[in-house]
């Protein structure tokens, strides 16, 4: 993977010149490390870092077609390159290169703004049509990797990678826009096009900005789509599991195309272990996997993932992640990450991803992405006992399911009472399109209570942002639909694939590759019916029919446990940056949060010798903390 930038005067027809984009696109150099690229042509300019992983002698960028009528710099990979260069050379076109980046060039000769439709990759792409005098930014179908643009009121666009690309650029300052920390806050994620900066837009995954001239134009050129509720196909079970098989097979065989040792992340759960198992077993028998273990026993899974380990055989590297760790690295996670966030889970994936390159590796396999598209969530489950309550809400026996689930929530000695009170709120509330998620996003907006009155405007209203976002034929899907299209839209793309993903693997050069979320196995994933998903409160049924046989009974059978990382413990009186952002004066300085009420808090943990005092305090910790560090990065710094 790589960083790409750029600026595109097309109003003032300004010309644009290296210099300009040097400091953006050094900005982006731990996204690529390995060597720069850059092309001007008048009033536009792009910048490329690039890590090199397929043709590494040829494979620099820009890349262009034969008479340099059209200039590509783009981030990711095309996976189906080899097949896609062999259609277009049927059609007559010429190659001087032998990677994956001049197949974009040609298919946008040969099919136009439809290039997108024929490539099977993670991408983001800058696109010049010279003779046209017209710039297309896209970005992959799922949202794998970033890219963020401005509109300056001259009329100039500049786009980068990362944010700290476009800030870089000097020509946007830094400002905080508190309706993006609002949904933060309430959502977990920001509705794309905003984010938590002023003037900073994020592109949506599967859309496409065409910018020239005679002005901008965004379409979707790939969304989610379910049948109807009563739609599906009367196959039977055998059906859908050969045809996945294959399809996940050759996913994985996809992403195993590289001219560098590709290993694999292997957490303890099935996901990664199908992964892990389907490169040992069908393509590489000198695999090496990499794994994070928690001092604290509570988040720990590592004899699970010595158990896969054993099972089949792999060069196995861990590191462990202490209180300490986490809070000595969850500045570099901020900076990195971009916003605010109310976990601490992606720190422990910055320090694994730093041991992956400090063992020479440079890409790794995951398994994000079968937990949304088979049914891997307890919020899933949650949903479906709610929905089973809400046809007798007077029942006493129903609520009881949803212990189960969350073992790890502290409950403060409520026992029933509490699931009752927390879960029956809105309980009959089904016809609601986000039914599924209210929950967890009430649960989330409770945080806001800790920022200083005011400053989050209580007139501003997330659910309505949303509703312009989301599809509008969510309802007409099964409820089970409903909240994985909630899941893949919002929180896979806004924090899995981001803040826990590339942003804590490219911190470290390191570039994540997700058989799961082929656009194939998604889109036949959608296909299959809900009960071969989740059987009865079995989830991911499906994977583990297909599966089972090649991986330990211990790991098949296994009930999902969420990565998690500690919180109060690893930021409470730490002698750590993150820790410093507690502090009295620092919370007066900057502004955002009661301090007084922050102090409360850090009491309340300190009197409960620093364990879980429930998981909206928890939350509050790290959204404290985080927010406190994006101020001091993005703004405290720019201003000295």
């Amino acid at each position: 993977m790589c960083g790409i930038t750029g600026i595109y005067r097309v109003k003032s027809g300004e010309p644009v010149s290296k210099q300009e984009l040097i400091p953006m696109t050094e900005a982006l150099r731990h996204r690529g490390p390995d060597e720069y690229g850059y092309y001007i042509n008048g009033n536009l300019g792009l910048g490329h870092s690039r890590l090199s992983i397929i043709d590494l002698s040829g494979g620099s960028q820009p890349v262009y077609n034969e008479d340099k009528s059209i200039c590509v710099v783009f981030n990711g990979e095309i996976f189906n390159y080899i097949e896609l260069r062999e259609l277009l050379q049927t059609k007559g076109h010429r190659f001087y290169t032998s990677g994956d980046t001049e197949t974009i060039v040609h298919a946008y000769e040969e099919f136009g703004a439809d290039f997108v439709d024929h490539l099977n990759g993670q991408f983001a792409i800058a696109l010049w049509d010279v003779k046209k005098r017209e710039l297309i930014l896209t970005r992959d179908r799922v949202g794998i990797l970033p890219l963020y643009y401005s509109l300056l009121n001259d009329g100039t666009i500049i786009f980068a990678s990362e944010m700290k690309g476009i800030l870089a650029s000097g020509l946007i300052h830094p400002e905080i826009d508190f309706a993006g920390v609002n949904q933060v806050f309430s959502l977990w994620v920001n509705i794309p096009p905003r984010t938590v900066f002023k003037g900073i837009n994020e592109l949506a995954p599967g859309k496409m900005l065409t910018i020239s001239e005679s002005g901008i134009k965004e379409r979707r050129y790939w969304g989610y789509i379910f049948p109807g509720i009563n739609e599906y196909e009367d196959k039977p079970l055998s059906y859908y599991t050969s045809r996945l098989e294959e399809l996940i097979y050759d996913s994985v065989k996809l992403r195993l195309r590289a001219d560098v040792t590709v290993a694999s992340y292997l957490s303890g759960g099935l996901d990664s272990s199908i992964v892990s198992a389907l490169v040992k077993k069908h393509h590489n028998r000198d695999l090496v996997t990499f794994s994070v273990g928690f001092s604290d026993e509570a988040f720990d899974e590592r004899a699970w993932q010595m158990e896969m380990v054993n099972h089949i055989g792999t060069d196995h590297r861990m590191v462990n992640a202490d209180y300490d760790s986490i809070s000595a690295s969850f500045s570099e996670v901020i900076f990195h990450a971009e916003k605010p966030m109310i976990r601490s889970a992606p720190a422990p994936l910055f320090i694994l991803s730093r041991l992956v390159r400090e063992n020479g590796i440079k890409v790794v396999l995951t398994g994000e992405g079968a937990d949304e598209f088979f049914g891997g969530y307890n919020i899933f489950k949650e949903d479906m006992i709610r929905r089973f309550w809400a046809r007798n809400p007077e029942s006493v026996k129903r609520p009881k399911l949803l212990s189960a689930l969350y073992p790890y929530v502290s409950r403060s000695g409520r026992g029933n009472a509490f699931w009752n009170s927390f879960f029956g709120k809105g309980l009959t509330d089904t016809g609601n399109p986000h039914y599924s998620h209210s929950i967890r996003w009430g649960n989330t907006s409770q945080v806001k209570r800790f920022f200083n009155d005011g400053l989050l405007d209580e007139g501003y209203d997330a659910a309505s942002e949303l509703e312009e976002y989301l599809s509008q034929d969510i309802m007409k899907w099964h409820p089970l639909c409903r909240a994985q299209y909630l899941e893949a839209s919002l929180f896979l793309p806004g924090y899995l694939l981001s803040s826990q993903g590339d942003r804590m693997l490219m911190a470290n050069s390191v570039e994540g590759r997700f058989p799961f979320l082929d656009h194939r196995v998604i889109e036949f994933a959608a296909t299959i019916p809900p009960e071969y998903k989740i059987r009865g409160l079995n989830e991911k049924y499906i994977l583990k029919k297909i599966y089972g046989g090649i991986l330990p009974e211990s790991i098949s059978s296994r009930p999902k446990q969420p990565y998690r990382a500690p919180i109060a413990r690893s930021f409470i009186d730490r002698d750590t940056i993150a820790s410093s952002m507690f502090d009295g004066d620092t919370i007066r300085r900057y502004g955002y949060f009661n301090p007084e009420s922050v102090e409360l808090l850090l009491n309340k943990y300190r009197k409960n010798n620093g364990t879980s005092t429930g998981e909206r305090n928890d939350m509050a910790i790290a959204g404290i903390v985080s927010m406190q560090l994006l101020h001091h990065h993005f703004i405290e710094k720019r201003s000295l």
